[in-house]
């Protein structure tokens, strides 16, 4: 019982407290690229949070079954973007055939969740943060990409809103953009402490 706690606290820390787009600053060309419809968004942060949790847990396996103490620990990097790549294939082809329409949507930004900082940035942080655990492995990467997806559709609702305000020419576009993700940056910062 006193683990499954732990693995919820885990999972609401990876979501809110330490968000990898808000306090890591990873992720930001997808979050600031397709968060201009909720729909779009919406999509993304799936795809984005299918091959969070499948790379992570397989970049896990791999580095502590086969890398680890050999000499093959030196591959990681290009192990880990192996992985990340073939799940993004996966990702689309599964798209292309069930949903067309959102596939076409997606145009250039489907291919680049194989260059997301988020997951290779998750894949590594499981190392960096010492998990020794698969079931902890599985619910960091989850919950990675919950987060990812919960801040770009945080971003798409809000820039959907905008197009409706009337907001000064000269900060129309990337202005407000940029001032309304730091703005949500600074609001994310105060789940800081909530979970020690």
């Amino acid at each position: 019982m006193e683990y499954l706690e732990h693995l919820v606290l885990v999972f609401i820390s990876i979501v809110l407290i330490n968000n990898l787009v808000f306090t890591k600053f990873l992720g930001c060309c997808p979050y600031l690229g397709v968060s201009g419809r909720l729909d779009m968004a919406f999509g993304m942060g799936l795809a984005v949070t299918f091959v969070t949790t499948l790379a992570g847990t397989l970049t896990w396996l791999i580095d502590h079954l086969f890398l680890l103490g050999t000499a093959l620990e030196v591959t990681r990097y290009v192990c880990f973007i192996l992985v990340i790549a073939g799940a993004v294939q996966l990702v689309e082809m599964y798209l292309r055939k069930f949903f067309p329409t959102l596939y076409e949507a997606f145009g250039i930004f489907l291919p680049l969740i194989t260059t997301n900082c988020v997951i290779l940035g998750l894949c590594l942080f499981l190392n960096l943060w010492q998990v020794n655990d698969i079931l902890m492995a599985v619910v960091l990467s989850f919950g990675a990409g919950i987060g990812f997806t919960m801040a770009i559709c945080i971003m798409a609702g809000i820039r959907e809103n905008l197009a409706l305000a009337d907001i000064p020419e000269c900060l129309q576009g990337a202005p407000i953009t940029l001032i309304t993700a730091g703005l949500l940056t600074l609001a994310f910062m105060g789940f800081a402490g909530m979970i020690k």
